[in-house]
């Protein structure tokens, strides 16, 4: 990549930084996106892919495979904290993740698949809306027209803060944990602060779940048996010092690395639940947000990756453990073959969602090379 096509990307990167909107608000960054497609001439573009997706096709030649190189749209709700002049200009909200850098990526290959189609099958760059909250994977699939661009072959990276700018990192099978959010509210009945006996108040049940519900799943090795409660928020009835409560919330997340053993930590969890509430004579209803089931790479598309990688000139680690952090690419995985790589963004760099997070621009020549090796190697 030469500096002017670097300096390029780097300046769309930092347009789409400003911009951060949050799972399934992405429309201004949808139609930047659609915007700079329509550049490179793509044979088919598709908006409005489950809410705000975009896809960009590319044809080959001959017959073959479809391949997919999928991004993700959508920033978080967090205040950033930076001093950079490209730092974001919506309030509250922040391309903390990564995404942008992600985003940029994948675009750049718009410019190359334009100069020189694929011999064969045909090449689709996916810009997925709300990856954050696991729906967007979803939304796209279940789109009547993805299966107009429904691929054989699908791949994406993730930054990875910790490892070295532009490392590879890659593992064949589990690569993101399992995770969901569990939203339990509990209710019984007010009563004066001075008469709390004539009231049912859920502050004992909520003192024995917290405890309890952590028990279930201390972290740990991250093998077959890995279970993690992390709680994430509680309320107990209103501000006020006049009214013994009469309802209450407590969240958590739980996480897994198989879709197999968050069963069983869900149903841990249920268990525990009724159990204290009915011996407190509280209701209890128990619902469930952001769901992600347990992302694996396949391991052809490993194999895939793995020569693409030599072929673009970057050794790649290989590990046996998969991420913490959850990912919805792994859906597309039940109709194709797909892997995520890793890509190194910095050794000293914040961890992902944290408000001074910034993805690097030179890790961009290596994401683009990498994904283009890949297309190269399957569609010639």
């Amino acid at each position: 990549m030469t500096p002017d096509r670097l300096a390029q990307l780097t300046q769309l990167r930092h347009a789409l930084h400003q911009i951060p909107e949050v799972s399934g608000a992405e429309e201004k960054t949808a139609a930047f996106i659609t915007g700079y497609l329509r550049e490179y001439d793509p044979d088919q573009l598709l908006t409005g892919l489950g809410g705000h997706g975009v896809a960009a096709v590319y044809d080959g030649a001959a017959d073959g495979p479809t391949v997919m190189i999928r991004c993700e749209l959508d920033g978080l709700p967090i205040e950033e904290i930076s001093d950079q002049p490209y730092r974001s200009t919506h309030a509250g909200r922040g391309h903390l993740c990564g995404h942008d850098g992600h985003m940029t990526i994948v675009a750049a290959l718009a410019d190359e698949l334009a100069a020189r189609r694929p011999a064969r099958g045909r090449a689709v760059l996916l810009f997925q809306p709300a990856e954050e909250t696991g729906q967007g994977a979803r939304a796209v699939l279940a789109d009547s027209r993805f299966a107009q661009i429904a691929p054989d072959y699908a791949f994406s990276l993730h930054n990875l803060p910790g490892l070295r700018v532009g490392d590879v990192a890659l593992c064949s099978g589990a690569a993101n944990c399992a995770s969901r959010g569990m939203r339990i509210r509990l209710t019984g009945k007010t009563s004066h602060a001075a008469a709390p006996q004539d009231g049912i108040s859920p502050a004992g049940a909520m003192a024995q779940l917290l405890s309890g519900l952590v028990a279930l799943g201390g972290g740990g090795d991250l093998g077959a048996d890995y279970a993690l409660v992390t709680l994430t928020h509680a309320r107990l009835g209103e501000a006020t010092f006049g009214i013994a409560p009469g309802e209450g919330e407590v969240w958590a997340t739980l996480r897994t690395v198989n879709d197999v053993r968050m069963e069983r930590l869900i149903a841990e969890a249920e268990d525990l639940i009724r159990q204290i509430c009915a011996q407190c004579g509280l209701g209890v209803e128990i619902s469930f947000d952001d769901v992600f089931e347990a992302c694996s790479n396949d391991a052809e598309a490993v194999a895939i990756l793995q020569t693409a990688c030599r072929a673009a000139g970057h050794p790649v680690a290989l590990r046996d453990q998969p991420q913490r952090w959850s990912e919805d690419f792994g859906q597309f995985g039940k109709t194709a073959k797909a892997a995520m790589f890793w890509l190194g963004s910095g050794e000293m760099q914040p961890q992902l969602h944290n408000p001074d997070y910034d993805f690097p621009d030179g890790a961009i020549p290596v994401g683009v090379s990498i994904f283009a090796s890949s297309l190269k190697e399957i569609l010639g």
